[in-house]
């Protein structure tokens, strides 16, 4: 956070939607290890699912308590975020919803992700009513 700038908004990753996500990955994960042993010829082709499971559980869990961690804070014209990342909200090209996450590009080309948001599209709307004007498209 700057010092003289109290946030305007906050965006904080929502743990259910973090769980839901995870849930997503292993119901598409699942069937693909599945096919992948089948195209393999492996005979037991429902150790796929088994594994798939598994690996995204043991990740989610691993990873949860990092990524719930990770705040956006919007005070004035930037974008505050974790690991010390500032955006500026005139520098922003492209602010767009990808799946549970907020995608922002600055003309600079640089991308950040505002992850696990319950409402993504309630965030860009937010983020593109502060950007000024000239700063849009």
């Amino acid at each position: 956070m700057t010092p003289g700038g109290a946030p305007v908004a906050r965006f904080a990753p929502d743990r259910a939607t973090y769980v839901q996500s995870h849930v997503t990955l292993a119901v598409l994960a699942m069937p693909a290890a599945m096919i992948l042993l089948w195209l393999t010829g492996t005979p037991h082709v429902w150790t796929g699912a088994v594994g798939a499971l598994a690996a995204v559980a043991a990740r989610g869990w691993y990873l949860m308590s990092e990524e719930l961690g990770h705040v956006w804070e919007m005070s004035g014209d930037t974008l505050h975020g974790p690991a010390e990342r500032h955006v500026a909200l005139a520098d922003l090209a492209k602010v767009r919803r990808i799946g549970s996450a907020v995608q922002l590009v600055t003309r600079a080309g640089d991308k950040h992700l505002i992850k696990f948001q319950p409402e993504p599209a309630a965030v860009v709307a937010r983020i593109e009513a502060a950007r000024p004007a000239s700063g849009a498209g």
